[in-house]
């Protein structure tokens, strides 16, 4: 895919891929925004003013939000989630449950995301998926959201993502999950899109490659940089949200990070640099012990959706 040529100066830390990974995902999350451009934003101010300076900041259209998915908007990861809904409706053999069975295991105990894991995950599930059409996965997404994905939001998370909806600012996901998944869950919360995963299909049908890499780490911070600057966004006044230190960059890019429900390494991040802080969960340690009974099976089967519901390369 040709560079889109959004992108401002970026640091050294991102890679040829990410930056290409980051530009498809901001052209991809533009061209499935939920919110009109021209819809009247919401303007006014409290009659009673905060002793803080009230944020998000209602009518600046300058400001947008950008949340992280798994563990930050929803408990888990939708990759995994998706894989449990395929399996269900035998896409794959079981056979295969061996394989990607240790991924969900790591993921679970763990609780954060790790690069090596999610590109043995992509470069499976790019293997199964390769020769289906994009409807449908797109179908058999809004599917598997209904299943196992709609009863696992953070209210929390979709409360601080609310609040800059009802001040009149666009609120977009950023994932490492394939584009398809991610825009279906935007578009359940009522978010305006998403930025994700983005691989090419062919007159429909995946090819088996993905654009770039996967959205993960420096590369989501180049699909924010450049859908701000698609969106003509101040990113000084935007504000970013998530659990996990792989996106520390991403975070950095705006003028209000928020760390939720972090893991560790962010979490001290956070502290160091007075970021806000946020935790939804409870039950952390329990949650980290043992491996639910449901996950011998269908759970286990999620390391296939790493790059399942991938998005359409404009030809």
């Amino acid at each position: 895919m040709a560079a889109l040529g959004w992108l401002t100066p970026r640091r050294r830390s991102a890679t040829a891929r990410s930056v290409l990974a980051g530009e498809a995902a901001a052209e991809a999350a533009r061209k499935t925004s939920f919110v009109e451009d021209e819809a009247a934003l919401l303007t006014g101010t409290s009659e009673a003013p905060p002793e803080e300076p009230a944020f998000p900041v209602a009518g600046d259209d300058r400001a947008a939000a950008f949340f992280d998915l798994d563990n930050t908007v929803m408990q888990g990861a939708a990759i995994f989630h998706f894989g449990r809904g395929l399996y269900k409706r035998k896409f794959f053999e079981r056979r295969e449950l061996t394989r990607f069975a240790w991924q969900q295991a790591w993921f679970r105990l763990a609780g954060v995301e790790d690069p090596e894991h999610m590109q043995d995950a992509r470069d499976s599930a790019l293997s199964i998926v390769k020769g289906h059409r994009v409807s449908e996965l797109m179908s058999i997404g809004e599917e598997i959201y209904d299943e196992y994905m709609a009863d696992r939001i953070w209210p929390g998370t979709r409360a601080l993502a609310q609040a800059h909806l009802d001040a009149g600012q666009k609120v977009w996901l950023v994932t490492a999950a394939p584009v398809e998944t991610a825009t279906i869950i935007a578009r359940r919360l009522g978010l305006t899109g998403a930025l994700g995963t983005v691989a090419e299909s062919v007159d429909g049908v995946y090819t088996g490659r993905l654009v770039g890499e996967p959205l993960h780490g420096p590369a989501k911070a180049e699909a924010v940089r450049a859908l701000a600057a698609a969106e003509g966004l101040d990113l000084d006044r935007c504000a970013a949200y998530s659990d996990s230190h792989n996106d520390i960059p991403m975070l950095s890019l705006v003028g209000h990070p928020y760390a939720i429900n972090p893991d560790t390494k962010l979490r001290k991040h956070a502290r160091a640099l007075d970021w806000r802080l946020r935790d939804y969960r409870t039950g952390r340690k329990a949650a980290k012990v043992g491996i639910p009974a449901a996950a011998g099976v269908g759970a286990l089967a999620g390391g296939t959706a790493a790059a399942v519901a991938l998005h359409r390369r404009r030809r």
